[in-house]
């Protein structure tokens, strides 16, 4: 078993698979062009390759703020559901977390929708902390509009 960070396009879209289970809105020929935009802002996908193939996927990002400083989050995490309890995806947040640590980082955050029990049972055994509640708002976007440095201003 591998872990390590997709880079060419054959790697990502061996990775569509497992993250289709989680982000099944993303067909299947959109899913390589929405990961190179992401990956613009940082983001990387990692995988487990187990000799049955890409078996678990992460998608994360290192960033920076005032809340908890320079931290690791966690976009995505999934494993195939046939490939479940065997460990991969410990292994794969524990590579994480390493590497969040040697990237400078004091935190791994994610999101997890509410109703999704068994990932919250997954990340408490794991060692994480249910620390709030994610809040969220729809907007309409502007489509004609590009987002630049003064969009605040421009409102």
């Amino acid at each position: 078993m591998q872990i390590r960070i997709a880079k060419t396009d054959s790697e990502i879209s061996a990775c569509y698979p497992a993250m289709n289970e989680l982000r099944p809105h993303i067909g299947k020929e959109e899913f390589l062009p929405v990961v190179r935009k992401q990956e613009e802002n940082g983001y990387r996908l990692v995988f487990v390759q187990s000799p049955e193939g890409v078996v678990a996927v992460a998608g994360f990002r290192v960033s920076e703020n005032m809340a908890w400083g320079r931290y690791l989050y966690v976009d995505d995490l999934v494993t195939l559901s046939v490939h479940r309890s065997k460990g991969h995806g410990s292994k794969l947040l524990a590579w994480l977390c390493k590497y969040a640590g040697k990237e400078g980082c004091s935190h791994v955050h994610l999101d997890s929708g509410s109703q999704r029990k068994d990932a919250h049972r997954f990340y408490e055994r794991e060692g994480m902390q249910s620390v709030g509640l994610h809040f969220m708002m729809k907007v309409t976007p502007n489509k004609a509009l590009q987002p630049t440095a003064n969009a605040a201003a421009e409102l």
